[in-house]
């Protein structure tokens, strides 16, 4: 018979993997204290934007004219300690306030909060980003606290999720991490993802430390390949050179590889800025900062190059932002998405708005949770109205909408054709031939 699944915390991770695992043909019971929110679920509706995720809701959410019936939301965890098999856990961990470390109070208080309810033998799968050795602490804590006691196992199973295409890594993950202390707990998870590991999804069986020192580590390269190649824009400025030829010569090489290497303001969001730091702060902990200290600087080149992009458009109009009318292009931290944490694009319209600038911004799905955030800037609901009588229009998030954009319709509205291409995405010859003054960053002759 096949397990029945729980997923605790239904925000981005958890929404999706409830939906994912209902499409993979589970009985499914999703869990938020947030009332509002599992009312929104139970409606087929979801509290952020995700390609795909509403229509897999829509599929599967009980009460939902033409589903399966397989997903329903709770907020009772004596519920989902009745129900399930196996439970995920889902929740968020933020960076502590005013420090580098994690956040777990989430995940504690859901630890906490399920333990006492289960009652019979029960697989618990962590998959909420941690520090190292949070593993071994809530296995023992789940033993203690569970009346079934050691049948209330623990697992660790790291997220690869990546914004814009959660529902498809959900489903067709590129590899699949567990951190298992027993051969129950890793046929359990073997009969959980059965369906992507006989599509051939990779799947890695490994101890808590590693497992969940595979996510970090994973996001910590790719931040930094991606300080790498802004490092690079700084010197090719520096040296009259072209960021842009200079990824592309070094991305044909098979060991360094195509992919994020395009320079721009840099990564924000939810995960790569707070990750990184956390890890350092846990391998101060452990005793082994210097090993990590190159992740400083990772992170000091990604926020400098906010600095950077609004130094080149304060250039641009003339020296100085006050009587200056800025669009900005973009809200969110990548496109696909309507997440604006950490959002490079937002942070370098603000500081130009606190710096006198007029800043306009639209971007595609992110204007709400930017107005939430950054209420003082100015909205636009198109890009068209968003650049009338710009004196300089920036790209910021790379969106295909931007990127179709008609450079000879835009120019008819601003004050000033001058375009500062902050994602190196746009074709610079298209612009030019409209009459713009095109500047990228890395590419001082481009």
């Amino acid at each position: 018979m096949a397990p029945k699944i729980t997923v605790i915390g239904t925000g981005y991770l958890g929404a999706t993997h409830a939906a994912a695992m209902a499409e993979l043909g589970f009985e499914v019971l999703g869990l938020d204290i947030s009332r509002e929110k599992i009312e929104l679920l139970s409606a087929g509706r979801v509290p952020m934007y995700e390609p795909g995720l509403e229509e897999l809701l829509g599929k599967h959410v009980a009460g939902i004219e033409g589903s399966s019936g397989r997903l329903r939301f709770t907020t009772s965890y004596e519920e989902v300690a009745e129900f399930g098999d196996v439970h995920f856990v889902c929740v968020n961990t933020p960076q502590k306030h005013g420090e580098y470390a994690c956040d777990m109070s989430y995940v504690d208080s859901a630890f906490e909060s399920l333990a006492p309810h289960l009652r019979r033998p029960a697989l618990v799968v962590g998959k909420s980003t941690v520090p190292v050795g949070s593993a071994a602490r809530l296995a023992a804590r789940l033993a203690e606290a569970a009346p079934a006691g050691p049948d209330a196992e623990l697992a660790w199973n790291p997220e690869f999720l990546r914004e814009g295409f959660a529902v498809k890594d959900t489903l067709h993950p590129d590899r699949i991490v567990v951190g298992v202390a027993s051969e129950r707990a890793e046929k359990q998870l073997r009969e959980v993802y059965a369906k992507p590991l006989a599509e051939g999804s990779p799947f890695v069986v490994t101890d808590f430390p590693t497992a969940e020192l595979v996510k970090t580590s994973a996001n910590s390269f790719l931040a930094t390949k991606i300080s790498f190649i802004n490092a690079m824009a700084e010197v090719c400025e520096a040296a009259d050179g072209d960021v842009v030829k200079l990824a592309e010569a070094i991305g044909h090489d098979e060991r360094i590889g195509k992919k994020f290497l395009r320079a721009g303001i840099g990564f924000g969001g939810g995960c790569l800025p707070k990750d990184i730091r956390a890890f350092m702060a846990r391998a101060g902990e452990l005793g082994a900062s210097q090993a990590l200290m190159f992740l400083r600087e990772v992170d000091s080149i990604n926020m400098r190059r906010r600095g950077h992009m609004v130094e080149l458009t304060r250039e641009a109009v003339g020296g100085s932002f006050l009587g200056t009318r800025v669009a900005v292009l973009g809200a969110t931290f990548k496109p696909d998405s309507d997440d604006v944490r950490d959002s490079p694009a937002l942070n370098v319209a603000g500081q130009i708005h606190l710096q006198g600038g007029q800043v306009t911004v639209y971007d595609p799905k992110g204007m709400d949770n930017a107005r939430a955030l950054f209420p003082t800037l100015g909205y636009a609901p198109s890009a068209l109205e968003a650049v009338r009588g710009a004196d300089a229009v920036l790209h910021l998030t790379e969106w295909k909408e931007f990127r179709e954009l008609d450079p000879a319709e835009l120019g008819e509205a601003v004050a000033e054709r001058r375009i500062l291409d902050g994602r190196n995405a746009l074709d610079a010859d298209v612009w030019r031939e409209a009459g713009w003054v095109y500047r990228a960053l890395g590419r001082p002759r481009a």
